[in-house]
């Protein structure tokens, strides 16, 4: 198969939804990374999704829909989940909500669980595509299970590292903003619960529900969210964290003072650090050589730039 390139135009995104609506593959991008979507009614078309990403059945995925009132005909919210909703969406937070009756959403797309993964992404291409579609789109990263998230449809299209020759096409609106995946809440006991660290900050979702997240251990064997996998977002090289140096034969990733052959960012910011997180370790795994990482704050979006790199570096 070869894997198209398609603009994000008229054109582009009507090509992506008629092989939507076929039953194929696209990837597309958001604002986080970029997701491999496809028809989240359609079980042959899930099932196509985690075959081409060699990704376990029993990880959930995430349900893509352009806004609130359509999210309401798959997921049950109540009162803080609204709030949430109202502050975030579109955005980088998906919510774990009861999954409606009858929704018609695949089996496979909640691993046989009775909640459903689910957000409104803000990227213009994203959203257009949903718009045109017109269809819930389940879309986990559009990247061999386990490997480094894309942020670039040339991530996506690689035939070595990527999904090149795997999907029908990739529609290119260029790099991804936000550059980690979405933040995922979830809620055990009526307790607000942090499933997944990501491009919101866990403090700005305790603000809106004026209360503490409580704390969540997963079972790898048995996740309730995308993204808490042990071994996840993995270069092939090894990977090195809370690195002040390069030992020898190691290609140093940077940030704020320590300077390395890259840098997530020289100043410190966390903001650009997340943004260019994966494409860095894309580039660093193309040098053949092990990796390490300068130590990055747990503040804000380090939890998820952290959350990630630990991840990374966990034995496969």
């Amino acid at each position: 198969m070869q894997t198209r390139i398609l603009a994000p135009d008229d054109q582009g995104l009507a090509e992506a939804a008629r092989w939507l609506a076929q039953g194929a593959l696209v990837a597309m991008p958001t604002e986080t990374v970029y997701g491999l979507a496809g028809d989240a009614r359609d079980a042959r078309a899930v099932a196509a999704i985690y075959a081409a990403k060699g990704r376990p059945s029993f990880n959930p995925l995430i349900v893509h829909v352009p806004d609130l009132t359509t999210a309401e005909r798959y997921a049950v919210f109540d009162a803080p989940a609204l709030a949430l909703a109202a502050a975030f969406w579109p955005g980088a937070l998906t919510m774990v909500l009861p999954l409606r009756p009858g929704s018609g959403i695949a089996g496979l797309v909640t691993a046989g669980l009775d909640t459903v993964a689910i957000r409104v992404p803000a990227h213009p291409a994203a959203q257009a595509l949903l718009r045109c579609f017109d269809g819930p789109l389940a879309a986990p990263s559009a990247n061999p299970s386990g490997r480094i998230s894309p942020t670039t449809a040339g991530h996506v299209a690689d035939p070595e590292t990527g999904l090149g020759g795997r999907i029908a096409a990739v529609l290119d609106a260029g790099p991804c903003a936000v550059g980690v995946e979405s933040t995922i809440l979830g809620w055990q006991d009526g307790a607000p619960v942090l499933l997944r660290p990501g491009g919101i900050a866990a403090e700005r979702l305790e603000a809106v529900l004026d209360r503490p997240l409580a704390s969540h251990h997963a079972d790898p064997d048995a996740p309730t969210a995308p993204g808490q996998l042990i071994s996840h977002y993995a270069p092939r090289a090894s990977l090195r964290l809370q690195a002040d140096s390069a030992r020898p034969g190691e290609l140093l990733i940077g940030f704020g003072p320590i300077k390395g052959d890259m840098t997530l960012s020289d100043s410190g910011d966390l903001a650009e650090a997340a943004a260019r997180l994966f494409d860095l370790l894309h580039r660093a795994d193309d040098q053949g050589r092990p990796i390490a990482v300068a130590p990055v704050p747990e503040t804000g979006l380090g939890a998820a730039i952290n959350d990630r790199l630990r991840r990374a570096a966990a034995p496969r």
